[in-house]
Parts: structure tokens; sequence; C-alpha cells
């Protein structure tokens, strides 16, 4: 008889349940479906396995992912390996997923099921999953998966911080609403500043200027030819200055009070204002399309690839659509008017803001806007789903768009698409290669700069560390030095054996007259015995008449070489110790 088995994946782990001894056909009756919310006839059907509970967050994130994905955790594997019967053609697995369920059986060889009786078994599992395992509690189940829910969610959300569209969307968007509202309050500052100056209006066209020139020039009896300077500056013409002054003094305009003027002058900083931080915030989309978008701002500009941007929704989403829907963004209401009169469609909707189509002739802006909605679909998908943007696809497109407008006018040939490529292609590995090597410096000197702050930290603490540790630290390299010392003045006198007579000599000048006293009468009995070393070198003899001089004990500083100045600055200590004995005995 083959044994049903369900697997519950949930937020605190593995689950593994058997069914008693149930025929399939009857779990289907409604009678039963509604025994699943009842949990004691519940426990009548289904028994609690084994239960396989996620040791971290981590790992909870990293099965979740796995089940996901339709790939078999070890963790899921040793479940199902240690508890499930080693006869695995009278086992049958129900899973909820699929995916999980075809990578089981193709894995471990486990026959697995899905939907039907499976699903209504899992809705009563997931229903009364906290009573079936001792110790959990619903409250600690829903903050499992509340918990694991946002961390897959963060970890599905995977993208570049510098390529979201989202803020492009939101730019374009806001610089749209920028052109109404300052259109509509300049149209305001006309009329308003009209009344007493109406003869700017038609001098100056530009919303911007005129806001600019009335908060200047506020009462136009005030104007004379010391500002006619800073109305050149204002209007960047000086022809135009000069006409505003002269209009100034035959204005035909009515008188205004002190506080309209204020009220006018304020409004219109406040408009200029608003244009000022437009043409920042179009600075910004320029960057921004640069950085997401580059071959999509190439070829058709950043406004409109902007407006293409968020009209798709998302960059992806513009990359998923074929050329006849980029063709037509923009123009649905006209496209289904068109299909519901049987009218003639439209041939462009957004693209038709860029150049191309304005400078082509009427019979050809079809045909126009046909190639350049082609070559915007080819750019969107590059800009989308390449690891390093760049903009040598797009100036390539946009190569070829001029070709074809000049072949429309003119008859000339353009160049064959493959060759068009092969070209970017080659082009677009070095610029790649050129923006990896600029990143890697960057990398490099934010490396540099972390570790150079974390020094400063370092030493910040030393400093503010207690006077015992500072003494303690300054101690240690006194020791290193009186150890190394010794070796590098032999070096520079070029002598092989090392003598260590330098601190010997310090400890010299502390002693006492009696004490020197007694060093000239040891000096004199170790020059007694000097005569025995007969095999001794001159240099050797150079070098022991130092030694002689410092201790009675040449023969054993002989021994020392370079590689051990610890052993021999511990004989000396030995040396000095038996001096400080011997010493005290003649004192005695």
């Amino acid at each position: 008889m083959v044994l049903l088995h369900v697997l519950f994946e949930h937020a605190v782990g593995y689950a593994l349940l058997a069914l008693k001894e149930v025929e399939e056909i009857s779990l289907l009756l409604p009678q039963v479906e509604e025994c699943v919310l009842n949990l004691g006839k519940f426990h009548n059907v289904v028994r609690l396995v084994a239960f396989c509970p996620f040791s971290s967050s981590q790992v909870a994130l990293e099965n979740a992912n796995a089940v996901s994905e339709g790939v078999v955790h070890e963790d899921l594997r040793l479940l199902l390996e240690t508890y499930l019967p080693s006869k695995k053609k009278k086992v049958l697995l129900g899973v909820g997923d699929p995916k999980i369920g075809a990578a089981i059986q193709e894995e471990l060889g486990y026959n697995c099921q899905t939907g039907g009786v499976i699903a209504e078994i899992l809705r009563g599992v997931r229903l009364h999953f906290h009573n079936l395992v001792k110790g959990l509690t619903d409250l600690s189940a829903c903050k499992a998966q509340l918990g694991l829910g946002h961390s897959y969610s963060r970890a599905k959300v995977k993208f570049n911080v510098n390529r979201v569209d989202n803020m492009i969307i939101q730019s374009i968007s806001l610089l749209d609403q920028l052109d109404k509202d300052i259109n509509t309050f300049s149209m305001r500052v006309r009329e308003w500043y009209g009344y007493h100056f109406p003869e700017l209006v038609k001098i100056v066209n530009d919303n911007a200027t005129y806001c600019r020139l009335a908060q200047f020039i506020g009462n136009r009896r005030e104007l004379n030819e010391e500002k006619l300077e800073k109305l050149e500056e204002i209007t960047m013409d000086g022809a135009k200055a000069k006409a505003i002054l002269d209009a100034s003094r035959s204005s035909m305009g009515m008188d205004i009070s002190a506080i309209d003027l204020i009220n006018i002058e304020s409004f219109s900083s406040r408009v200029v204002s608003l244009s000022e931080y437009r043409q920042s915030l179009h600075t910004y989309l320029r960057s921004k399309m640069s950085q997401v978008a580059p071959s999509l701002s190439a070829l058709i500009g950043e406004a409109v690839g902007a407006r293409l941007i968020a009209h798709a929704g998302s960059l992806t989403n513009l990359a998923k659509y074929p050329a006849s829907t980029v063709q037509i963004l923009g123009a649905e209401k006209a496209l289904f008017r068109a299909l519901k009169t049987r009218g003639n469609t439209p041939k462009y909707g957004l693209i038709f803001h860029s150049t191309f189509i304005g400078r082509a002739a009427a019979k050809n802006k079809g045909r126009i806007s046909r190639y350049l909605a082609n070559k915007c679909s080819i750019a969107s998908r590059i800009d989308c789903f390449s690891e390093v943007p760049t903009s040598v696809f797009g100036e390539k497109l946009r190569e070829q768009v001029e070709e074809r407008l000049s072949f429309y006018e003119t008859g000339e040939i353009p160049r064959k698409n493959l060759d068009v490529m092969k070209e970017a292609v080659v082009q677009a590995e070095e610029a790649a290669a050129e923006i990896t090597r600029k990143l890697e410096k960057q990398e490099k000197k934010r490396l540099k700069k972390e570790k150079k702050r974390l020094a400063a930290l370092a030493q910040a603490s030393s400093e503010n560390s207690t006077p015992e540790e500072c003494e303690e630290v300054q101690e240690k390299p006194k020791k290193k030095k009186k150890l190394k010392q010794p070796q590098e003045t032999l070096q520079e006198n070029g002598m092989e054996d090392p003598p260590v007579s330098l601190p010997k000599t310090k400890k010299k000048k502390a002693f006492p007259k009696e004490e020197l006293a007694s060093d000239l009468e040891e000096m004199a009995t170790s020059s007694l015995s000097a005569p025995k070393r007969k095999k001794s070198s001159p240099k050797e003899e150079v070098a022991s008449e130092p030694e002689e001089a410092a201790s009675p004990t040449p023969k054993k500083k002989r021994k020392f070489s370079k590689e051990e100045p610890e052993a021999a600055a511990s004989c000396t200590k030995s040396s000095t110790k038996k001096k400080k004995k011997s010493q005290k005995a003649q004192e005695d």
C-alpha cells in the first residue's frame, strides 16, 4: 500500500506529515473538507512525522529562495532521506509547489503529487501548524513569517542603486508639472505687472526673463541710466535694455502703490526660483539618464527617452515592448478612436517630439517614425540588460537614423546594420574596459581612505587610553631599541662579531667612584690573562680592546653572532650581575 506523506514549508522550518489510512476519494467530500477546520478531527487524519527547524534567519532565507527557484536544499534533502521510508516506490510525497516536486522526483526519486487532496491537507496544516509542533505559538509563527517575508522581498529586489529608473519617472513627471506651473505663474505676473508697465510685455517674450525684470525694475519711475548695465545682464541684449529704458520714460501704465509692488516682487521671486529649480532638475535628469539609459538618451534625447520610460512604467517594460508598440506609445486614444471609427491609425506617439520626425518630409514621416521606433526598442534592450551601460550603441544607432533620413532625401545608400553593429561591439568593449578600470581605481581610493580613517581612529583611541597603558606601550619599543642598537652600530662599523657593549657603558655612567676602581682592577687582571689567546686574528684583537674595557668575559661574547642579539643581551645581563656581586664582596 502506498503511504502518503505531505511536505509543508514554513518560516520556522520544514515539517513532514503522514496521512493515516484514509481513502483519497473520501477526502474530497464536502463534509470531510469542513472537518479540516476542526483540530480534533484533523488530528485523526494527519500526524507529524518530523520537524526540522531553521537555525537562523539567514538559513531560512536560503531555503525559501531554494524552494521558490525549484532547487532541493541540503536541509530538505537530509530531512527527506532521514524520515521517509527507504522503499521509494511505496512512498507518495505531496508538495504544494510543482517546481520543488519535480526537483525532488528528479534528484531523490520519490513520486510527488500536487493539487487536489494535497491542497486541502496543506490548508489544514497551515491553519493548525502551531498546534502540531510542540513549543511553537501562533505569535512566534506570525513573527517568523513576517521577518522572512521582509527579508525575502529585500533579497528579490536586487538592483543597482545607480540604475534606478523610478527616479527618472518622478523627475520627468515633476519637470512637466513645473513647466505648466511656471507658465501659469508667469502669465499671472505679466497680467499683474502689466497694469504698471504694459510695454514690457511686448519687448520681452521669455517668461523667466520677464519675471526677473519685474523683480529688478519694480517702480518704472525709478529706472534710470545707472541700471542700464544690470538690465543688459538680465536680458543678455543691449538693444532690449535700451528699449526697456526708453519705454519706462514714456509708459502709459498706471501708478501703483508700494504694497502692491512688494507683492508683485515677492511673487516674481517665487517664479524665478521655480525656473531655476527647473533648470537644476533638468540637469539632474540628464545625468540620471546617462547612467540608466545612455544608449536611449544618445539616440532620441534625454527628455523623450525619459517620457518613454515613464509611460511604459519602467525601463524593463519598455525593453519588453515590440517596436510597433513603441512607435504609437502615448497615442492610445487616437489609436482606439481610429479602430472604432475605422479610420487611419496614428503614425507616431511620444517619439514625435524627437528631431528626426520634424526634419523628415511629410510623405516620409511614417517611414522614419517606424525606423526610429525600431532603433529605440533595440537601444532600450541594450540599456536594460547590459552589465556596463555605455552610449556607444546609441551613437551608432543615431548615425543609422541620420543615414536613413539622408537616404529618403538624397537616395544615398546607408551602411548595412551588420557592419555598424560590429564596429559598435568593438568600441563598446573598449569603453566597458575603461569604465571598469575607473571603477577599480575609485574602489582602491575608497579602501585607502578607509584605512587612513581606521588608523586615525586607532591613534585617537590610543591617545585617549589610560596613562598606565601609555607607559607600557612606551616601554616596549625601548627594549626593542636596546636589542637592535648594537646590531645597527656593528653593521655600520663593518664588524663581524657583535660585541654588546652599549648597554654596559650606560650602566657605568651610573656607577660611583668605588665601583669604577673595582672595574679598573678587573680590567688589569683581564689584561694579564690576555696573552693566552694566541690564535686570534689582528681584527679580533682590535675588536677585543673595547670588549676588555667593558667586561671581564670577552670569550663568551665572541660566540654570539648577529643572528642572536637577544642571547647576547641576556649574557651581558648575567655578566653585570656577577660584577655587582664581586663589587659587594670587595666592599664587605
